[in-house]
C-alpha cells in the first residue's frame, strides 16, 4: 500500500528537519523542499533508510522560493511518482521562513516584500496549485506562524506582519476549502533561539510557565497531530510552554 505523501517547505533544517524525520518515522513519504540544505535533507532520508532495512521514505525537491517559478515547483510535486502512486497529496506544510531583525530605518521594501513572498505568496500559490491533489485525499494544510499577533517585536515589522498575514490567510482558507481540505496553524514560541537573540531568548524563558524552552520535536508532534485529526480545522495551536498565557 502506498504511503501518504506530505510536502514540507524548508524541511531540511531546524524545525523543518524535526517534522520531516518524525513524519517518516510515522509512516509518511516526505517530499522535503530545500534551497541549499541538500546535505541536511539527505542525512534525514539516509538515517531513516539505515534504520529501516534500506527503505526510502523521502525525496528532496530543491527550489528558491523567492526567485524561482513556483508553478514549476507545483508541477514537480504534483507529478512526483509517489504522489501519483498514492493518488494525491495528504499534507502541505508551509514551514519555510526568514527571520532576521532589521531596524525600520534600514528596512527596505525589497526585504519587506521578500518576507511576504516566502510567508504568504508562496503558501497561497502552493495551496492554489496543489488543491486538487489535496482534495482528492481529504488532505491537510498546516501553516507555521508565530506568537507575535497583537505584539510589537522590535526591528521585526517585516517578519511579524507577514507571519500574521499567513495566519489570517490560513484561517480564511479553512473556511473556503472545507469540507475537502483541513487548514490549521502552529505557532511556535520559545522553541529555539537564533544566534542574534540569545540574550532576549533567555529573558523570555524566565516568563515561560513550563520553565524551559521547547524543542523542534514539540512542533513536529503538533504537525503530526493536525495531519491526523480529521475533525480539526481553522485552529491555531500555540506550542510555547504557556508563554502566551503570561504575555
Amino acid at each position: 500500500m502506498a504511503k501518504p505523501v506530505v510536502f514540507i517547505t524548508g524541511g531540511g533544517r531546524r524545525i523543518g528537519a524535526a517534522i520531516s524525520s518524525m513524519l517518516m518515522d510515522s509512516g509518511y513519504f516526505v517530499l522535503i523542499h530545500v534551497r541549499n540544505s541538500i546535505d541536511e535533507a539527505q542525512a534525514i532520508i539516509s538515517a531513516y533508510s539505515e534504520a529501516n532495512n534500506g527503505e526510502i521514505s523521502g525525496d528532496i525537491i530543491r527550489a528558491d522560493l523567492v526567485n524561482d517559478d513556483i508553478s514549476e515547483l507545483v508541477a514537480t510535486v504534483a507529478n512526483h511518482p509517489k504522489v501519483i502512486e498514492y493518488g494525491g497529496l495528504f499534507g502541505l506544510i508551509n514551514n519555510a521562513s526568514v527571520y532576521q531583525p532589521i531596524s525600520f530605518e534600514e528596512l527596505t521594501f525589497e526585504e519587506f516584500k521578500k518576507n511576504f513572498t516566502i510567508h504568504v505568496e508562496v503558501p497561497f500559490l502552493l495551496t492554489k496549485g496543489l488543491y486538487e491533489q489535496l482534495k482528492t485525499k481529504s488532505g491537510s494544510i498546516i501553516g507555521l506562524v508565530d506568537t507575535s499577533q497583537g505584539r510589537a517585536w522590535q526591528d521585526l515589522t517585516h517578519y511579524t506582519s507577514s507571519k500574521n498575514a499567513l495566519r489570517q490567510m490560513m484561517i480564511n482558507l479553512a473556511g473556503d476549502l472545507h469540507p475537502h481540505v483541513r487548514v490549521n496553524c502552529i505557532a511556535p514560541g520559545a522553541i529555539i533561539s537564533a544566534d542574534w537573540e540569545i540574550e532576549h531568548f533567555a529573558s523570555v524563558l524566565e516568563k515561560v510557565p513550563m520553565g524551559r524552552s521547547g524543542e523542534p520535536k514539540d512542533i513536529a508532534s503538533a504537525a503530526k497531530f493536525l495531519l491526523e485529526s480529521e475533525h480539526i480545522s481553522g485552529q491555531i495551536i500555540n506550542v510555547d510552554g504557556g508563554w502566551t498565557l503570561v504575555e
